[in-house]
């Protein structure tokens, strides 16, 4: 993948949860609910104050995030499914 994102953006891979619950029953796809989990693929540069200093991104490559649900901009790369994401709408690592 050859995708640089800008200022404070972060390129996700969400991680799709299994699709059979405990029971057994599998979970059709209009029903799933989106993925609020993913992997960190790229990191822009960070964002830029208004005195011009640029302050660095939390999170960098590899990390695992939660995110807002309906957060972020769907891509597909090569056939796979990314999000790109505001470090802000970035809840939390794991």
């Amino acid at each position: 993948m050859n995708i640089n994102p800008l200022a404070d953006r972060v390129i996700v891979r969400p991680v799709d949860r299994s699709e059979t619950v405990k029971g057994g029953i599998i979970i059709p796809d209009t029903a799933k609910e989106k993925p609020q989990e993913g992997e960190v693929v790229a990191v822009g540069k960070g964002r830029l104050t208004e005195k011009g200093e640029r302050v660095k991104p939390e999170v960098k490559k590899g990390d695992k995030v939660l995110f807002r649900k309906y957060s972020g901009t769907e891509i597909n790369i090569d056939d796979e499914k990314y999000l790109i994401l505001q470090e802000s709408e970035i809840l939390a690592t794991l």
